[in-house]
């Protein structure tokens, strides 16, 4: 059994589709058919479910699938291993992250890679089930996300921050001179969201209905980017997680209003998957992690565009 075999399984299972599977690893379609075929033969079962075309795999296969994952983490632990005691970390480190997480990730992934300047980053952003999956199936080093997911099982978590949020608004708006909102205040301006689909936007819809209104946003949006790219203008609102500031700071014209209600969301962290080998990548943005002091950068971003007052809700 050669280990480029697992990989084409493993591509084959991503992809869903031989040609795909094939281009994914760069090799011909007839290649790779070849080579899950001999892998089939060398350890006598069926592996995939074969039609007129790409069917999924066998339950014989999806446990081969399954070993698979871990001998190819494996691999990569041991060459990960073997680079640090020749003085210096190399591949490539998979980091996964709820999209309204991205935007505090380089307070990771920059000091990660000044410490380790050989090593390299993959950042993919990604839903709370395909993290949950991703580390299951070792596609993933570690993550960023919610720590309160019922999703997540066998992983090890830090905590980086709690989400905290407030109202972007316009400067000469309705709330115009006002130090402080009501969520219902909020709900009866213009408003851009997240989607309903997103954790984050849920977590907003039952603040609003705590303070006894439903939001109706005129536009939604399922990544942050195009939220702040309907800010720009001035004519809309938004409710945000403070730690889009760090990215995206405030729109010119526009004011950051502290909102009535609990002082704090729920927990983002950084999780690994519970696994030995462990990878030393994961283990190094680990170290990274405890250090880089996440919480407090944001809380003083806060601060800063609250005048001082982000200590005071």
């Amino acid at each position: 059994m050669l280990l480029r075999q697992l990989e084409y399984l493993v591509a084959l299972a991503r992809e869903r589709h031989f040609t795909r599977a094939a281009d994914a690893c760069f090799v011909s379609q007839p290649s790779l058919s070849a080579a899950i075929r001999k892998l089939e033969h060398e350890l006598d079962v069926p592996i995939v479910r074969r039609g007129r075309r790409y069917e999924g795999l066998t339950p014989e296969g999806e446990r081969v699938l399954a070993w698979a994952h871990r001998i190819l983490a494996e691999r990569d632990a041991l060459r990960q291993e073997l680079s640090a005691m020749r003085g210096g970390l190399t591949g490539t480190l998979r980091l996964g992250a709820i999209p309204t997480a991205l935007t505090a990730a380089s307070l990771l992934t920059t000091p990660f890679c000044a410490k380790h300047p050989m090593a390299r980053v993959s950042l993919e952003s990604l839903s709370s089930r395909e993290i949950t999956d991703g580390l299951a199936e070792f596609a993933l080093d570690a993550a960023m996300t919610y720590l309160d997911e019922d999703t997540l099982r066998h992983i090890r978590t830090i905590p980086l921050y709690e989400e905290r949020y407030v109202l972007l608004t316009p400067d000469e708006g309705p709330l115009a001179g006002q130090r402080s909102a009501r969520w219902a205040q909020a709900a009866a301006l213009p408003l851009c969201l997240l989607s309903p689909r997103m954790r984050n936007r849920r977590i907003m819809d039952g603040c609003f209905a705590a303070d006894g209104v439903a939001a109706t946003p005129a536009v939604e949006s399922d990544t942050v980017a195009g939220l702040y790219a309907h800010l720009a203008d001035g004519n809309w609102s938004s409710v945000i997680s403070h730690a889009w500031l760090h990215m995206f700071g405030v729109p010119e014209g526009m004011r950051v209003l502290p909102l009535d209600g609990p002082a704090h969301g729920p927990r983002v962290g950084l999780v690994l998957g519970d696994r030995d080998p462990e990878s030393v990548l994961a283990r190094e943005l680990w170290e990274t992690a405890r250090q880089a002091g996440v919480r407090d950068t944001l809380d003083d971003v806060l601060r800063r565009h609250l005048g001082g007052r982000a200590g005071t809700r």
